[in-house]
């Protein structure tokens, strides 16, 4: 989270006073109509500290440039905050904004853990859960999928489906349905637009480097976009409490120059960064790895919600078929919004009509869920 004192005792008091000047302005004269993630944040903060804290870093993420990212991206995951909400969490931590939780609880070896027990539990109850396996194309018949063809292990193999729920990206699942959607179906699921994610890990013979447990690089002249600081997590991540683990996080296209370097230059260019910034020395690193992810994140440029528009209408239509998640709905949840619309799903195969497009629109945060609810879901 901003932490606002501190932000503006370093920037000094000159430039302190013209961004409390720049933020009253903006109240005063605010854009009249916010369609773009540049006009949402400059209304909220003001234009000076819009350039300083938000523009550079999203440009990093999304690799276009704000004006051309929707607004409704920032009303989803920065919901509520303002430099006044950000100046008040300051003095009264309330945690009413999710963008100033300062405490949340993290599996000692990882989030991994959640979903090797998520295994678990599947498989004591006779269940299945199949790795290394990919749905190559999902049988159609009339309104409902009848079944699902699987590929990997060197088998082909076919299932009928009652039920099915889809995480994966809808630009590959619509395309992955026999017989195929409507023309127009297909185009607005071929024309969806998604950022790739690659982290190199490093790993530094010294015990301390910074105390947070991540740092969001806004310095244009460096491509890392986050550095996760996996110790301070949890110190079970580190089993040798004399190094440091740190995840340097880039953001990119498929594709282009930085997808298509290999793991050697990656590596070394995540070493040159990391000592450009003043956080260690190439001396210090011992070791790196490189991983990559595909369709990391789905992009909010404009057109996209037609588009999406038309997928779900279509998707609507097919009664046995619920997708979910990040990629499932084109929509960049946080994991807790992605596991609850995963609760609702499975409470819908037992008879519940709920909308999994709630979630996270509006008021439906998942600590509300809780609490109007009265339960903690099982």
């Amino acid at each position: 989270p901003i932490e606002p004192l501190n932000a503006l005792g370093n920037l000094g008091l000159g430039e302190s006073g013209l961004t409390l000047l720049s933020y009253l302005r903006a109240r005063l004269f605010p854009y009249p109509v916010e369609e773009n993630f540049e006009q949402w944040v400059s209304n909220r903060f003001g234009r000076r500290l819009f350039r300083m804290f938000f523009k550079t870093y999203t440009e990093k993420v999304w690799g276009i440039p704000c004006e051309m990212i929707h607004a409704e991206w920032a009303a989803q995951r920065i919901k509520g905050l303002s430099l006044v909400s950000a100046l008040l969490d300051t003095f009264v931590r309330s945690n009413n904004v999710k963008s100033l939780i300062h405490e949340f609880y993290y599996p000692r070896l990882g989030p991994g853990m959640m979903w090797e027990r998520f295994r678990q539990v599947i498989e004591q109850g006779g269940g299945q859960v199949r790795t290394n396996t990919e749905g190559v194309r999902l049988n159609r018949d009339g309104n409902r999928i009848t079944s699902v063809e699987t590929q990997g292990r060197g088998e082909h193999l076919a299932q009928a489906a009652e039920q099915l729920i889809s995480t994966i990206p809808l630009s590959d699942l619509i395309v992955r349905i026999r017989p195929l959607p409507p023309d127009e179906v297909v185009q607005a699921a071929r024309v969806l637009h998604y950022r790739a994610f690659i982290i190199v890990e490093l790993i530094l013979s010294r015990e301390h480097v910074f105390p947070d447990q991540w740092i969001y690089v806004h310095s244009p002249e460096a491509r890392v976009g986050r550095i996760q600081n996996f110790k301070n997590w949890s110190a079970a991540m580190v089993p040798d409490s004399r190094k440091t683990s740190l995840g340097m996080e880039f953001f990119c296209d498929e594709g282009d120059d930085l997808w298509r370097m290999t793991d050697v230059a990656l590596i070394a260019h995540a070493v040159r960064e990391l000592e450009l910034l003043g956080f260690a020395n190439a001396d210090d690193v011992e070791d790196g790895v490189v991983l990559r992810q595909t369709k990391a994140y789905p992009v909010y440029d404009p057109g996209y919600r037609e588009q999406l528009q038309v997928i779900r209408r279509y998707l609507d239509s097919i009664e046995n078929l619920q997708t979910l998640g990040r990629n499932g709905m084109h929509r960049y949840n946080n994991q807790d919004h992605s596991m609850l619309t995963g609760i609702l799903a499975a409470r819908n195969i037992l008879g519940e009509k709920n909308d999994l497009w709630n979630v996270n629109t509006e008021r439906s945060y998942y600590e509300e869920f809780v609490v109007e609810s009265g339960e903690m879901p099982d």
